[in-house]
């Protein structure tokens, strides 16, 4: 439905149109010439709002920090004047890697004004993962937590990479390096505005590719508005409320619920600044601080029905969405049951905002990842790039024949044999594939690489694993194809068990498991292969590496 409340900073970047309905229909997003997030956004708040809370910080020992729009707009203003008297000038790629630490929002924010390009990194990057990516960005200083794991494999990676030159980190910072905190004090809280345009790079992310060396998207300084839709539409969030986003800074979701969209709807952002993930104790803060709206992937939601949810008081909450990897219905069912809440999924890639989503005011279809957003035109796509009928499964394309939307990438950095490889003939091919029902809500089925062809027949893994977890011996689980000397190729599950079936992996566990996939989908979809593991092998931002599944001989 349409949202009400006050005269939003957004409304300067936006037109709004809705439907007899008063769902959203259409947005015009309008940036102006010159637009920047750090003096637009954050500085512009910095004055007209500057008592008004941006976010909220909590430490992994408990650790409190309140940062208003007025303190974010000193600090990254003292922080830009450090970073440029050190040599950072504009078009200068900065590697963040900084956790949940709250100097990520300072640093990031600090480098928009100086017009530097932002490479955010996750600190669980080894030598040899720095090495590529300085190398392939030329990446010129880097900004990290000051944690000797993350320091040492930065300052091993020195010999290859000729480009790095400056070395900051949080305190305590090692020898060698400069110590961001200490530095940021010594400099003044005001800084003059730099011209940027809109199309100068800005954001550039190294996509976690399930195979092969991850690419570089770059995106402009239009992006951020590109997250409008996000925040407002999707997570919902409350200018008044409190939003949660679990998401490492290195990961693209960070900026999509921790930053862009929250706060051009000038909405405080809760940051738990944990070590290890712990389900119990992201409920304790959902409790404690009264968090409105959340957002979390498919993973952490099993977590939390897989705990005793009812042991607290979660009536603070709102709205909860759901994205990173396809949603099985029967978390969307355990999590309603148990809280009230339907979970809105969606769905975009490091290449591009949130292009496919239940919104606000909709009525989500459990496991379907809802209808496109507004800003995007999207079409399910044959081999040769028509649109298909409903029903029948193709690829994920969204369609540019008007020029690049926002919140859209610019391309690969420095790759234009994989930019034109993904995007050309006026798509953008998204490598995901899925089927439109009639409704027009789309279906995930997998990645083009992922599906099974089995006598015959076209099988998407996702399908299978949505039944799969609907058993309660799956914790966590992923199909994938094995060679088949008569069938071409099989399913096969690997499964992580539950803790209560942990100890129970048998024969005879794999035909119950085999029968349940019988009995609630075409019998010809069952998996003939059934592996008990530990752990899934995953990229450094959780998804799982079904390529590598493939590659491994099954016992």
């Amino acid at each position: 439905m349409k949202k009400t409340g006050n005269i939003m900073l957004y409304n300067k970047f936006v037109n709004e149109y809705f439907n007899e309905n008063g769902h959203i229909e259409r947005f015009e997003m309008k940036p102006g010439i010159n637009f920047n997030f750090g003096y637009d956004v954050v500085d512009e708040l910095g004055r007209t709002k500057p008592d008004k809370l941006a976010m909220l910080w909590i430490s992994n020992d408990g650790e409190e920090k309140r940062f208003t729009f007025g303190d974010m707009m000193r600090l990254s203003s003292r922080a830009a004047n450090f970073f440029t008297d050190i040599g950072i000038r504009k078009g200068d790629r900065v590697m963040l890697v900084l956790k949940r630490h709250y100097q990520f929002w300072i640093s990031i924010v600090a480098l928009h004004k100086i017009g530097a390009i932002v490479v955010p990194a996750t600190h669980l990057l080894t030598k040899k993962d720095y090495v590529y990516r300085f190398n392939a960005a030329g990446i010129k200083a880097i900004v990290c937590a000051g944690d000797g794991e993350i320091t040492s494999h930065v300052d091993e990676s020195l010999p290859e990479s000729p480009s790095l030159e400056i070395r900051i980190a949080t305190a305590p910072a090692p020898e060698g390096w400069l110590d961001f905190d200490r530095k940021i004090s010594e400099y003044p809280d005001t800084f003059d505005r730099i011209p940027t345009k809109n199309e100068d790079p800005m954001i550039m992310y190294f996509t976690s590719g399930t195979s092969g060396y991850p690419k570089a998207a770059v995106h402009d300084n239009t992006y951020p508005i590109g997250h409008i839709v996000t925040a407002r539409y999707w997570h919902n969030v409350d200018p008044d409320g409190l939003h949660l986003t679990i998401a490492d800074t290195g990961w693209g979701k960070a900026v999509w619920g921790k930053l862009y969209g929250q706060w051009l709807c000038e909405a405080t952002v809760f940051t738990y600044d944990f070590d290890k993930f712990d389900g119990n104790a992201v409920l304790s803060m959902i409790e404690k601080y009264k968090i409105t709206t959340f957002c979390a992937p498919p993973t952490i939601y099993r977590f939390f029905i897989k705990a005793d949810m009812s042991k607290f008081d979660l009536s603070s909450l709102k709205y909860a969405t759901i994205a990173g990897e396809a949603l099985n219905p029967e978390v969307f069912n355990k999590f309603k049951e148990i809280t009230g809440i339907s979970l809105m999924e969606g769905f975009g890639q490091t290449e591009t905002a949130l292009t496919v989503a239940n919104l606000v005011g909709m009525i989500p279809k459990p496991g379907s990842m809802g209808k496109p957003t507004p800003q995007y035109d999207m079409i399910i796509a044959d081999e040769n790039g028509n649109k298909v009928k409903p029903g029948a499964v193709g690829e994920i394309c969204l369609k540019t024949e008007n020029g690049r939307p926002l919140g859209m990438f610019i391309g690969y950095y420095n790759d234009p044999e994989k930019t034109n490889a993904v995007w050309h003939d006026d798509l953008y091919h998204t490598g995901d594939m899925a089927w439109c029902d009639e409704d027009g809500y789309f279906w995930y089925v997998g990645r083009t690489d992922d599906l099974i062809k089995s006598s015959g027949y076209r099988i998407g893994p996702f399908e299978i694993e949505s039944v799969l977890m609907e058993h309660p011996a799956v914790m966590e689980c992923a199909v994938t194809a094995v060679p088949d000397p008569i069938r071409g190729q099989a399913v096969k599950a690997t499964i992580i068990l539950t803790k209560e079936y942990k100890d129970k992996a048998s024969d005879e566990l794999v035909k119950e498991i085999q029968n349940h996939v019988k009995r609630l989908t075409a019998p010809y979809k069952y998996p003939r292969v059934v592996e008990f593991v530990d752990e899934l092998p995953k990229t450094i931002s959780g998804k799982i590496r079904r390529v590598q599944i493939r590659n491994e001989k099954s016992e």
